[in-house]
C-alpha cells in the first residue's frame, strides 16, 4: 500500500505564515443564553467572518500561494459544492491566476454567483460524487491546472489546521472542540493541531443524519461513501477520503448526528440569539450539543462556525 502524503505540524506553522496576509484572524464569540441552554461554556470560532465567507479560504490560500510561478501560471481547478470553490476563486484572484470550479447544478446560486464574481470559470455537473469527479477529470485534461482537492490535499488540511491553532491561542484552555464533518478537511486540521499542541482536548465531529457516511465509517472502521445524500447542510454531502480518514480514525473522540429539523432549529436559534449569519452546515455542531447535553455539560467547548454563505432568498425555515 502506498504511503500517504500527510501534513505535519511544521506544515501548519508554515501555512499560517504563508496565508496571514490573505485571511482574517476570526473572532471568538460567546452566548450566555446558549451556555445556559446547553450547560456548556461555548466558544464560537466565527469563520463565517472569514475571507470568502468560510474557513476554506485558509486551505485554498495555502495551496495557491505555495505554488511555484511556473505551476501557478497553469492555474488551479477543483470540484466543490460551494465554499471551497468560492475560496479557491478568492485565492486565485489574489494571485492573479486562472481558476475553474466544477460544481453541482443544485448548489446554491449565491455561491455560484460569488465564484464568478471572483473571476472563476464555473462548470456545472450533476449532484453526485461520481458526476462531479468525471466532469472534473475532463477539465483537468483540458487545462493542465493544479488540482486543489477540497479536503483530501495535505496543503488544504494544513491550511484548515490554522483555525484551531488560532482558537487555542484565543481561549484559556478547552475541554473539547466540535466541528461539522463532510469530507473531513476542517476536522482533520483540528486533529492535526490538537494532537500536537493540546492532545488532552476531545475532538467531536457533527454530521447530518441524512448524510451520515462519516458516522457509519467511524463505527465500521473503514470508509463508507455515499454518492448523493440529500440534506439541508449542502456543504456536508461529500465522503471522507484516505487522508482525512487517517486523522478522523486516529484522533476523533466521536461523531454525533442531528436531524434535518434539529439543524434548521439550531441555525435559526443562532441567527436569533447571536445575531450572526451562518449556513446550515455550521448549525450541525450546535444541534448535536443540544441533543447530547450530557456529553458537553460543564465543559469548555470550542465550536467551529465554518461559514456564512447563505442564499437569503431560500432560507430553510421559509421552505
Amino acid at each position: 500500500m502506498q504511503e500517504l502524503d500527510l501534513p505535519d505540524y511544521d506544515d501548519v506553522i508554515a501555512a499560517h505564515e504563508r496565508i496571514a496576509p490573505h485571511i482574517h484572524r476570526t473572532p471568538i464569540l460567546t452566548s450566555e443564553y446558549l451556555n445556559d441552554l446547553t450547560g456548556a461554556e461555548m466558544f464560537f470560532k466565527c469563520e463565517n467572518f472569514q475571507k470568502a465567507g468560510a474557513f476554506k479560504a485558509r486551505g485554498a490560500s495555502n495551496a495557491v500561494f505555495g505554488l511555484s510561478d511556473a505551476d501557478a501560471a497553469k492555474g488551479v481547478a477543483t470540484h466543490s459544492s460551494g465554499n471551497h470553490g468560492l475560496s479557491l476563486s478568492y485565492a486565485a484572484g489574489r494571485r492573479g491566476i486562472p481558476v475553474t470550479v466544477v460544481t453541482p447544478r443544485t448548489a446554491p446560486q449565491a455561491k455560484k454567483d460569488a465564484m464568478t464574481g471572483y473571476g472563476a470559470r464555473v462548470v456545472e455537473c450533476e449532484p453526485s460524487t461520481s458526476s462531479r469527479e468525471a466532469v472534473f477529470a475532463e477539465v483537468v485534461a483540458e487545462t493542465g491546472a493544479d488540482f486543489v482537492h477540497p479536503y483530501n490535499d495535505p496543503r488544504v488540511i494544513a491550511g484548515q489546521a490554522t483555525c484551531s491553532r488560532e482558537m487555542m491561542e484565543q481561549t484559556d484552555g478547552l475541554d473539547a472542540v466540535i466541528a461539522p464533518i463532510g469530507g473531513g478537511g476542517m476536522v482533520s486540521g483540528t486533529c492535526l493541531t490538537l494532537s500536537n499542541i493540546a492532545p488532552e482536548v476531545e475532538i467531536y465531529a457533527a454530521e447530518p443524519e441524512q448524510a451520515d457516511d462519516a458516522y457509519r465509517s467511524f463505527r465500521a472502521g473503514h470508509i463508507i461513501a455515499d454518492d448523493a445524500p440529500v440534506t439541508v447542510a449542502d456543504g456536508l454531502k461529500v465522503p471522507l477520503k484516505e487522508r482525512t480518514w487517517h486523522f478522523v480514525s486516529n484522533h476523533v473522540t466521536d461523531i454525533l448526528l442531528a436531524s434535518e429539523q434539529e439543524i434548521i432549529d439550531a441555525m435559526l436559534l443562532t441567527w436569533q440569539r447571536m445575531k450572526i449569519v451562518i449556513e446550515p452546515s455550521c448549525a450541525v455542531p450546535l444541534a448535536t450539543i443540544l441533543k447530547n447535553r450530557d456529553i458537553f455539560a460543564g465543559k469548555r467547548v470550542g465550536v467551529v462556525i465554518t461559514g456564512g454563505n447563505v442564499d437569503l432568498k431560500s432560507l430553510p425555515w421559509n421552505t
